[in-house]
């Protein structure tokens, strides 16, 4: 299917108006990204171009520069989400539950959620059985948490055109690729719906540290002035706020502090609510029942 034959037009203004419990105005979800590189293959992303150019094996810098994230980051970043009593949602490729099983462990004793996020950093579109990659990720998933995962991140947010109808065929109840409203919506599959959550490109580490590069005071000051914004449009109908990070980017010594700033001003909001994606879904199919 087409996107535009997935999900139809739908202005947010003049929708039958969303309430969240308890008098919560906003759903606020942060989403950590655990991911595992392999060193065989081409790196997923690079901060250092190798002096001949083109796309060497083994790439070292590169490799380690990611995995300093997965040893020191991920650690410096579970400080900050522990002293704000934040229960995130771990997208977790399939491969790192259990090479980075310490990762895994602290998740799963602090009642994370983990979403399902490919069986390897990998483009969707270069998998090569994309059902057995949906499908290992999931029994990964499930064999170490007791729990089949409900969401599922594409790595880099990508699919196939297929990539929605196989998520619904596996058991997954939502996916977080389609990344353009401020409203759970509904994608059209070939067999039944599945709900998108909204997610974020805006507020996502990938974007501005290493695409844009910005100082890494940017993550703060635009996770609050994207906070401060969805707040505003929810005066009358709920909306959710997306948070995107990665141990090894926000988890850098130099880029922790904003992780830390933006959570702790949006912290003092008794009306948003910390949620996981699970129960940002959950909540929307009761609310429009």
């Amino acid at each position: 299917m087409l996107p535009t034959e997935r999900i139809s037009y739908s202005p947010i203004a003049g929708r039958k108006p969303l309430k969240l419990p308890d008098g919560g105005r906003v759903a606020v979800w942060v989403i950590v990204n655990v991911e595992e590189w392999d060193p065989r293959e081409t790196m997923p992303r690079t901060v250092l171009t190798p002096p001949a150019g083109g796309a060497p094996t083994p790439d070292i810098p590169n490799w380690a520069w990611h995995e300093y994230g997965n040893r020191v980051g991920f650690w410096r970043m579970l400080e900050v989400l522990d002293g704000l009593d934040i229960t995130a949602a771990l997208a977790i490729n399939g491969t790192a539950i259990h090479s980075y099983e310490p990762i895994s462990r602290a998740a799963l004793d602090r009642k994370w959620e983990f979403m399902g996020h490919g069986l390897t950093q990998k483009n969707m579109q270069k998998v090569a059985d994309e059902r057995a990659d949906i499908l290992k990720t999931r029994d990964l998933i499930k064999d170490y948490t007791g729990a089949a995962p409900r969401g599922w991140l594409g790595p880099g947010l990508t699919e196939t055109w297929e990539t929605p109808d196989l998520l619904v065929e596996a058991g997954f109840d939502y996916v977080c690729d389609w990344v353009l409203d401020d409203q759970p919506v509904w994608l059209k599959t070939r067999t039944k719906p599945i709900l998108n959550v909204p997610y974020t490109q805006e507020c996502n580490d990938v974007a501005m540290m290493l695409i844009q590069h910005h100082v890494a005071a940017e993550y703060r000051n635009r996770a609050i002035d994207q906070f401060e914004q969805i707040y505003a449009d929810a005066r009358e109908s709920a909306r959710v706020v997306a948070l995107v990070v990665h141990p090894y980017i926000m988890g850098a010594p130099h880029r922790l502090r904003y992780f830390r700033e933006a959570l702790e001003h949006i912290r003092k909001y008794k009306d948003a609510l910390f949620w996981t994606g699970a129960q940002i879904h959950d909540w929307y199919i009761q609310e429009t029942r």
